[in-house]
């Protein structure tokens, strides 16, 4: 059939993600069909098991020269390595999302693919860490990028990735608007000195658990984007990370860190090394929200923070104006604003408003804080909500899966 029909684009679409089997014989047969009609293939998009995928690859040795978009991912549980075939060519590419596969830097694609918009390289494997050179010196040669996401599945010892010979390659990217990164944040900090996207608008870094955190390069690199002056930040602690949401004061998402660790106290102390790095970008944030889930799995041990740690966050915050507390962070914060019976003056010196849920009629958990205040002339209005919580919903990717985390239930009052 398609031999005799007219010239048309072709358009192979198989989603199957979100089911462990393999792609039908007669399915497979027809797309392979397809596929060996390659100078009408347009669209490629296959999320199928590994084993279909295998398949399915090996007919891609060629050039494709109107295709313009490719998608291929299996099932994350997989944890499968892929590899695109060497004689693959697709010229007019615009759109790149790869999932599971060896490091495609080398490939000759990326050479001829000087179209291309968006390329996503997602759960690459921890051994395929490139030497930053062998990852800058393609993505040089990608002008038109908008949108970059570099990911990889797991942490591995710095030592095991050989970064010493010297990085001689800059790449300034005229047209990226989004970047996004996950792995350890030594690979970021290599990276980082020798890029430069003056029209960035979108920032997302995931960093896998470590026990010290150094980013002074992620600091330089944010401090020259003229689209990076934040105004409110939320930062939400739930049983698998951290997540810090940061924006400009439009209700959109400028910047946004992830930190995977599991413990409370790890994720404060995670977060108190990065903004001990970061805090002169979060010196105009009038808005902090401290959002939390139950860490279900961590010991009593875990969930008790020093109030050190606390602090060390909260001074980047000096100039915030309205303070919102979930109601798991309320014994937390309550007790830090009260060290040693006395409210330490350099938290939140300017502070108007203090968010806090719905507690009992007789609740005076902030009323020795709210006191302090006053006799030093600046007393915060307290305003009690149902939830401070908002939105309700957070919808987050692992190296595993995507997931949501749901709101915790309101306590009664």
């Amino acid at each position: 059939m398609l031999a005799h029909s007219p010239p048309f684009p072709l358009i192979i679409d198989h989603d199957y993600e979100s089911r462990d089997r393999d792609l039908a014989a007669e399915d497979e047969e027809g797309t392979m069909l397809a596929l060996r009609h390659r100078d009408r293939v347009a669209r490629v998009n296959l999320r199928l098991t590994v084993t279909s995928l295998q398949k399915l690859i090996t007919a891609l040795d060629d050039e494709f020269p109107v295709l313009e978009y490719l998608y291929i991912a299996p099932p994350a549980k997989h944890n499968a390595l892929l590899t695109l075939p060497r004689m693959f060519r697709a010229p007019q590419l615009r759109l790149l999302i790869l999932s599971f596969f060896s490091t495609p830097i080398g490939s000759p694609l990326l050479v001829t693919a000087v179209n291309l918009a968006t390329l996503a390289l997602r759960f690459l494997q921890p051994s395929t860490y490139p030497h930053p050179n062998n990852l800058l010196r393609p993505l040089s040669l990608l002008p038109n990028l908008e949108t970059l996401e570099i990911g990889f599945c797991s942490p591995v010892p710095r030592r095991e990735i050989g970064w010493q010979l010297p990085i001689l390659n800059h790449v300034t990217f005229p047209n990226l608007h989004w970047f996004s990164y996950w792995g350890v944040s030594a690979y970021l900090e290599a990276l980082l000195p020798h890029m430069t996207a003056p029209l960035l608008e979108r920032f997302r870094v995931h960093f896998f658990n470590q026990l010290c955190f150094s980013v002074p390069h992620l600091l330089q690199f944010m401090v020259t984007m003229e689209n990076f002056r934040f105004r409110s930040v939320r930062l939400l602690f739930y049983h698998e990370a951290v997540a810090m949401f940061v924006d400009v004061g439009t209700g959109i998402e400028n910047f946004f860190m992830q930190v995977l660790c599991g413990h409370l106290d790890w994720q404060v102390s995670s977060m108190a090394q990065i903004f001990n790095t970061l805090g002169p970008l979060f010196s105009a944030v009038t808005e902090l929200n401290l959002d939390y889930r139950a860490h279900s799995s961590s010991s009593q041990v875990h969930n008790q923070v020093d109030c050190t740690l606390w602090r060390k966050l909260f001074r980047s915050f000096r100039h915030v104006r309205t303070f919102r507390v979930h109601h798991g962070l309320v014994g937390e914060v309550s007790h830090l604003l009260q060290l040693d019976g006395e409210s330490p003056p350099e938290l939140f010196p300017d502070l108007e408003e203090l968010i806090c849920p719905h507690g009992g009629v007789n609740d005076k958990t902030f009323a020795a804080f709210i006191h302090d205040r006053e006799a030093a002339g600046h007393p915060p209005k307290l305003i009690r909500e149902p939830s401070p919580t908002d939105p309700e919903h957070y919808y987050f990717y692992s190296s595993t899966r995507r997931y949501t985390i749901h709101p915790d239930p309101v306590p009664r009052r």
